[in-house]
């Protein structure tokens, strides 16, 4: 990967990352607090919140046939979801150490903040649930075995493909040859860095949690 290249994807990085903070910026407007785990909605906007929330029974009435004859395939799946989160977590705890990779935490995919929304129901909460763990672990093992990747075999395709992890973009090409081994080592390298900065203090320093107005 040449340096122009390079320069262009840390640019890409920094305005996701512009991006991500904007988009924060602007739910904020919502008028809720982060404490901790906790997401707090203030009174007036929680009893609002509470107001809009449909009853049990009128919910049943309102779901779909469809829906319930689904059900059985959807929650089935929980199964080979738990045996994955289990299966990645094995995996990344016992080799990244020995391979000199930070460990992709767990709490920063898998989140569960739609509880604390007044608005659903106990059910609808239950839905909620199951897809923030469901998409939440997809986006968890996807991140271990990129970086995964990134050490072992740092090389894209020659096809086009969908849905490429964030870290594909720094891959070399398909078919760059020369100094193959010395590329794959930098690569690793990067990998290592992004240990050291992960286990510094600053970066395990509790931040304040943001006031949203």
């Amino acid at each position: 990967m040449n340096e122009k290249i390079r320069h262009i994807l840390g640019q890409i990085t920094a305005l996701e990352d512009e991006l991500r903070e904007s988009l924060h910026e602007q739910e904020h407007t919502l008028f809720y607090q982060i404490k901790g785990k906790r997401v707090e909605f203030e009174r007036a906007i929680k009893d609002a919140h509470i107001q809009l929330r449909m009853g049990v029974f009128r919910w049943f009435l309102s779901v779909r046939p469809q829906n319930y004859l689904t059900a059985p395939f959807i929650y089935g799946m929980i199964v080979p979801l738990v045996m994955l989160d289990l299966g990645v977590t094995i995996y990344q705890t016992t080799c990244f150490p020995i391979y000199g990779i930070a460990k992709a935490r767990r709490s920063d995919y898998i989140v569960f903040d739609h509880l604390h929304l007044a608005y659903l129901n106990i059910f609808d909460k239950a839905h909620c649930l199951y897809c923030s763990y469901a998409n939440g672990l997809i986006a968890y093992s996807l991140e271990i075995t990129a970086r995964t990747e990134q050490y072992f075999c740092p090389i894209k395709h020659a096809h086009k493909i969908l849905g490429s992890h964030s870290r594909y973009a720094r891959f070399l090409d398909y078919g760059e040859a020369n100094d193959f081994q010395a590329k794959r080592e930098t690569l690793r390298a990067d990998l290592a860095r992004e240990r050291v900065i992960s286990a510094s203090p600053q970066n395990n320093s509790k931040e304040k949690p943001p006031v949203c107005k």
